[in-house]
């Protein structure tokens, strides 16, 4: 698979097993733009990391896309070698979406070189997506975005994307604290939740005669 943007140089391709070291670097970028305190460090065990996107590459639901930057002699986009991998994205069908008959790709991650931005890159990434959602018949494309990343909030609305939902992520630790604490009566089952309607609408009072 390879495409091409007409504004990019840019071509986006399938991961292949070689990429591991690329896509380790490009993910260590996101999760230290995300802040993210467990940011992946140069002392990954390559073993296991080997083998989880050895597993990643050969899910029939998923497929990783690289955009890379073609090397100085390449022609018509036709990669004679490649300079670097400037972005990722990994993109799956939703498994709801399909019982629900209604397939939806979504892109689960989303990663663009921060040297490599406003350059075409995220868009080649993109149709890279909309071709694999045409390959398996869906309607829609799903991208997540941080609340935090107003750049990437940007581009997206930008290439006609709109508000679905929002996600929140919790580390097992904690969520098993939680749920501890719950069990034990720490935090009561909230109830439903009236109108404000409801809430503003006057008690009608029989009056006996």
């Amino acid at each position: 698979m390879a495409r091409t943007g007409s504004r990019s140089r840019v071509v986006a391709r399938t991961a292949r097993p070689a990429d591991l070291p690329a896509v380790l670097a490009l993910v260590r970028q996101h999760r230290a733009d995300a802040h993210a305190e467990d940011v992946l460090t140069g002392h990954t065990l390559v073993n296991a990391a080997a083998s989880g996107f050895r597993r990643l590459l050969e899910d029939p639901g998923h497929r990783v896309v690289l955009a890379v930057l073609p090397g100085p002699y390449a022609a018509d986009g036709a990669a004679t070698g490649e300079v670097a991998a400037v972005g990722l994205a990994v993109v799956g069908v939703d498994p709801l979406s399909l019982v629900l008959g209604s397939p939806q790709v979504t892109v689960d991650t989303f990663v663009v070189h921060r040297d490599h931005r406003r350059r075409g890159t995220g868009a080649v990434l993109l149709a890279a997506a909309t071709a694999y959602a045409q390959e398996n018949g869906a309607a829609h494309v799903v991208a997540a975005a941080g609340g935090h990343e107003a750049e990437r909030q940007r581009f997206l609305a930008r290439m006609g994307f709109a508000p679905l939902t929002t996600r929140r992520i919790v580390t097992v630790e904690s969520l098993t604290r939680s749920l501890t604490s719950w069990q034990r009566g720490g935090y009561p089952v909230p109830g439903p939740r009236r109108t404000s309607a409801a809430r503003r609408r006057p008690v009608t009072r029989s009056l006996s005669a």
